[in-house]
């Protein structure tokens, strides 16, 4: 049996998961941008470079499908970065149709550098919580986000098509 926490004739917007996720979201970001305007970059500008510098480098698609935004957002993304001699586009060795987006020197000393500010950002929106809080405010929301990958691939496997007896 299904717990179900939410119910129509109660719904309350200051209890909706996706309007509190929504707000932190936004919370994250506009202070991220606060901060990262000294540097000369936005906050989703920064999102693909912290992405690169924890994974190297990777396809354009793979950057499309981490940031979960259009290609043409991410070649626009892209754009500025390089102009901004943070990252570089090469062809791919293996496969000439794919183009591979890696950090510059310069790029990776940024980010290093700017991991702090994304620290602060975080400590600062969780000021007031014990270290046991922290643990398992990330444990239940790594435990729902498993959740919904769960429910993605279920939906992925029902609308794949049948295979032939």
């Amino acid at each position: 049996m299904v717990t179900r926490y939410y119910h129509p004739d109660k719904y309350r917007r200051e209890e909706s998961l996706g309007w509190l996720f929504m707000r932190a979201k936004q919370s994250i970001g506009a202070e991220c941008d606060q901060r990262l305007n000294d540097h000369g970059l936005t906050h989703a500008q920064w999102v693909p470079l912290l992405t690169l510098h924890l994974h190297g480098s990777c396809p354009v698609a793979e950057l499309v499908r981490a940031l979960d935004i259009d290609a043409g957002a991410v070649s626009r993304l892209v754009d500025r970065l390089e102009a901004k001699n943070l990252c570089r586009r090469e062809r791919s060795n293996e496969d000439r149709r794919v183009v591979m987006v890696s950090l510059t020197e310069q790029g990776e000393r940024l980010t290093q550098e700017l991991t702090a500010v994304l620290s602060d950002v975080f400590n600062a929106h969780l000021k007031g919580f014990s270290h046991a809080e922290w643990r398992t405010f990330v444990e239940l929301l790594q435990r729902f986000v498993a959740n919904g990958d769960a429910l993605r691939a279920s939906h992925e496997a029902s609308n794949s098509p049948t295979k032939a007896s």
